[in-house]
């Protein structure tokens, strides 16, 4: 049976840097983010995704290759069309191409690797790039300081494809979901449900002096944390079983980046070596669905995962959506 494997990663930041201010020691023992990339007010995530696209392209395929785009955002040009439309008119893909977008934050880069690789192994296509994109600072108000200091603005792509083998080196999945959590992490207004009118864009301000309206980003951080520090653990356990595997099977992990202090308390949790745990976090920020594909890229470009190594990838957070898969890393990509 043939499989797939990831041919090229490649990811893209606006040129625009912002710092968080706050104590030195507070940004290492919190949050970990020293400073993001923010995109201009006249820069969207179809052209982050661009950049991306037009870069992995550029080193490990061509684009009349490309038989599928995956566009995961949770920042749309419009409503109406679907911005993988749009984008494959823009990087000059090929029109017998397939071309949809996909609403997932945390959990959306192993959804894509998912969707990808069924695609794959149903014969539908043979290259995918699968694009994350976001600019989740258009949707934060900058008089909240619970969130400036956390998300940036960034894009990734990622080419999969058939591999001839008797296995694939994209692996076994495991998913879970609890809608109950939605409000937690959401932008209240802006769908059919709540319209953006005048009402949803008063600003209120609540008891921690963060100021935010309707129309903005909206945290409940303790909440998302203790999804994340009960959900992480026992779905990682379903996933060792499907795969009857163990932890220490694994040479390296790359979860969602989200924060330096959630992220080191569910790696002490799950007995995660320091040393095979992935925190790429300091400079970007947490960037929504693109922050596994930038901190894998970046492990293998320091040799920290390197060719035949098994990585598992964790992906959690809005939805409440989660998402677990393992790959084994090829020497081509």
């Amino acid at each position: 049976m043939d499989g797939c494997y990831i041919k090229g990663i490649e990811y893209y930041f606006p040129q625009k840097v912002e710092l968080n201010e706050m104590s030195a020691s507070v940004i290492k023992q919190k949050i970990g983010i020293r400073s993001r990339y923010i995109a201009e007010k006249n820069e969207y995530a179809s052209d982050l995704a661009c950049h991306a696209a037009n870069k992995v392209i550029s080193k490990v395929s061509n684009n009349e290759d490309i038989d599928f785009l995956l566009y995961c955002t949770q920042s749309p040009d419009y409503i109406i069309p679907t911005t993988a439309c749009i984008l494959q008119s823009k990087i000059k893909l090929n029109n017998s191409c397939g071309a949809l977008d996909f609403n997932l934050g945390c959990s959306g880069y192993v959804y894509g690797l998912s969707l990808a690789k069924g695609l794959i192994l149903s014969g539908q296509a043979n290259n995918i790039l699968l694009i994350t994109s976001d600019t989740l600072s258009k949707y934060i108000n900058p008089k909240d300081k619970s969130l400036t200091p956390i998300f940036g603005d960034g894009a990734t792509a990622t080419i999969i494809s058939k591999q001839i083998s008797s296995s694939s080196s994209i692996g076994e999945f495991v998913f879970s979901t609890d809608g109950n959590g939605a409000e937690n992490l959401i932008i209240p207004a802006g769908g059919l449900k709540q319209p953006i009118d005048q009402n949803s864009r008063l600003e209120k301000e609540d008891h921690n002096g963060n100021v935010r309206s309707d129309a903005n980003l909206y945290m409940n951080g303790p909440e998302i944390f203790k999804y994340a520090f009960y959900e992480v653990p026992l779905s990682i356990k379903r996933f060792l079983n499907k795969e009857n595997s163990k932890i220490e099977d694994y040479d390296y992990f790359v979860f969602h980046q989200a924060n330096h202090y959630m992220m080191e308390m569910i790696r002490r949790k799950l007995e995660i070596p320091k040393e095979k745990f992935s925190v790429q976090i300091e400079d970007g920020g947490n960037t929504g669905s693109s922050s596994i594909p930038i901190a894998l890229k970046r492990e293998v470009e320091r040799k920290a995962i390197k060719s035949g190594d098994r990585v598992m990838l964790v992906g959690f957070g809005v939805g409440y959506s989660l998402s677990i898969c393992s790959i084994v890393w090829n020497s081509n990509n």
